[in-house]
């Protein structure tokens, strides 16, 4: 079962990932994030790729695509806030990003 991030556990996890371009919600207990891409056809692909990782994690992400931006909100419902779950899939997404395939 997933659990929400103790605040001990929160400035371990969620450090690297504020370094890297995220950062926390207003009023939220959620991250979000920018991406820009070349073009429709790169965000499009990355968004695909990113959508089969989270639904074989089964955790989706909030997110927006207008031509070459997407706009990524994450936080996991099911426990009121941050979970390690989030702070998976944002690795994953800034991987994918940068061409990994992790």
């Amino acid at each position: 079962m997933t659990e929400k991030l103790s605040e001990e556990t929160r400035q371990t996890v969620l450090k690297p990932l504020f370094g890297s371009g995220w950062a926390m919600v207003e009023g939220r207990d959620a991250i979000h994030k920018t991406f820009e891409f070349g073009n429709f056809v790169d965000a499009f692909g990355w968004m695909t790729r990113v959508a089969i990782w989270a639904e074989k994690w089964d955790h989706h992400p909030e997110w927006s695509n207008v031509y070459k931006t997407v706009e990524v909100t994450l936080t996991t419902h099911d426990v009121g806030g941050l979970s390690a779950l989030d702070a998976k899939l944002a690795r994953k997404m800034d991987g994918l990003c940068k061409g990994g395939q992790d």
